[in-house]
């Protein structure tokens, strides 16, 4: 047995059930480009940016393809669970593995808390007597009942939570189109193209405050690396992985840049606000009869699906930092269903933060945590694109083999979200009321530093592996 660079594990895949088929892997990465950060959070973008808002989502989306496909080398590489963690462990080291795993844990934990709050005031809609918190712990004990049971239950709420997703978005854009083309409803008489520059143009508040939304923008692209980590529970990850992250650039198109220019073109964006989404308020403006309603709907099930996958990401990052010795090993069990009951159930517990901050402040909740999770998540980005960096340079020096799948442009597209990212970081450091959380995240950064130091060990690694001469490479601590 002769000793020979890292490379993929000889596993049954950590003792997960690898659950989810083709049909989920692809819902649910679709089904990650669609979330609140769109449904809810565009209305307050909408009027900071006005039309341009669009530009700001291209762009964003164009960067964020540039993650993914550096995601997709990487995972073609070594396809594992807890996939940003391990590679930043292997290309940076160890402490920004370990920092990688707890952190991308907070970003779904305050995303979930988030989601949450989103959820809460969708149901406001309809029931507005019934206090935001109510409905928040109510979806938290449903979901998590969920996520206990299996992974193949976990995949089948989110492939149907997904499919309504997807179709709500193109029966919109459809229903758009023929308002603009047709005429009909009341909203036909002002609906224009024109609608895009005529109000003020189109930045209608300048360049600044449009690339001051780009903070909010990234959080609604936070959960498209998802597919990531359900690399280990994948049935054929070498198949579904390339074939989801290729599909990003469409759905970017279609359900983000285009969604947004319809309604933006139906609905003149002065009355667009904080709080309220504009999808909803398009179909109220239309006046089609119950549309309101179902779009509420709709976007109650965005938030409810990005929530259910929080709690499955969180529970899967937890079992892997136990596995590097990096979180109590408890959460390296796994029920007898094969799901990380005990972190997900303690991804739970902090998730119903989310519910004291709804019966807090329930009107400033959602800032709140959006700026957390968007900051968490630009973190886990930036891990993604410089391990990628790292990997690329040790396949150019012949120490690493060549991924099937490899990122355009090599590693020039990944210095180039590294760029946008730390732009984005300064964005977010000028906004008075987003900076708090780089202050949180400081305090996060210091909190782990200081654990690292007392536990003194950095946990078992993946830094040797042998070749047994079959052609596969397992791990060697």
């Amino acid at each position: 047995m002769t000793s020979t660079q890292v490379g993929t594990e000889k596993t049954p895949e950590e003792g997960y059930e690898r659950g989810l088929g083709s049909r989920q892997v692809q819902m649910i990465a679709i089904g990650g480009a669609i979330g609140v950060g769109l449904f809810l959070g565009a209305g307050a973008n909408i009027a900071k940016a006005g039309p341009s808002l669009i530009v700001m989502y291209a762009l964003a989306g164009v960067i964020v393809f540039f993650i993914m496909r550096a995601l997709g080398e990487l995972l073609l590489y070594r396809p594992i669970s807890g996939s940003f963690a391990e590679y930043a462990r292997e290309f940076i080291s160890p402490f920004f593995g370990y920092l990688t795993g707890w952190t991308y844990w907070l970003n779904w934990v305050v995303t979930g808390m988030a989601e949450l709050t989103a959820a809460g005031i969708y149901v406001n809609y309809w029931f507005p007597a019934i206090p935001q918190w109510v409905t928040a712990l109510t979806f938290l004990v449903i979901l998590f009942g969920v996520n206990l049971i299996s992974v193949k239950v976990f995949g089948e709420l989110e492939f149907w939570f997904s499919m309504v997703k997807v179709t709500a978005l193109i029966g919109m854009i459809v229903i758009g189109l023929g308002v603009l083309t047709l005429g009909f409803s009341q909203a036909g008489d002002h609906a224009a193209v024109s609608n895009l520059w005529a109000f003020d143009g189109f930045f209608p508040h300048g360049i600044g405050s449009s690339l001051m939304t780009l903070q909010g923008v990234m959080f609604a692209y936070l959960a498209v690396e998802l597919v990531g980590v359900t690399a280990g529970e994948s049935e054929n990850p070498e198949k579904t992985l390339p074939k989801a992250i290729n599909t990003l650039p469409w759905r970017i198109a279609l359900f983000y840049v285009g969604a947004l220019t319809v309604i933006l073109c139906v609905v003149k964006w002065t009355r667009f606000a904080p709080g309220v989404s504009p999808f909803v308020e398009a179909f109220t403006v239309i006046g089609i009869p119950a549309g309101a309603g179902i779009v509420n709907f709709v976007v109650l099930t965005a938030a409810l699906s990005s929530c259910n996958s929080g709690m499955y990401s969180t529970g899967r990052m937890l079992r892997t930092l136990a596995d590097n010795g990096e979180a109590p090993k408890a959460f390296a069990r796994l029920s007898a269903s094969r799901t990380p009951a005990l972190g997900i159930t303690v991804s739970v517990l902090f998730m119903g933060i989310g519910v004291i901050l709804n019966y807090l402040v329930p009107e400033k909740a959602f800032g709140y945590i959006t700026s957390v999770a968007t900051a968490a998540g630009i973190w886990t980005w930036l891990m993604i694109l410089i391990s990628h960096v790292r990997y690329r340079r040790q396949v150019v020096a012949g120490r690493l083999p060549a991924s099937s799948f490899p990122a355009p442009g090599g590693s020039v597209c990944s210095w180039i979200a590294i760029v946008f990212l730390l732009f984005v970081g300064c964005l977010i450091a000028y906004d008075a009321d987003a900076r708090v959380c780089l202050y949180v995240m400081a305090g996060w950064a210091l909190v782990l530093g200081i654990a690292w130091r007392v536990r003194g060990s950095r946990g078992p690694q993946l830094t040797v592996v042998a070749d047994e001469g079959d052609g596969e490479l397992v791990k060697a601590d």
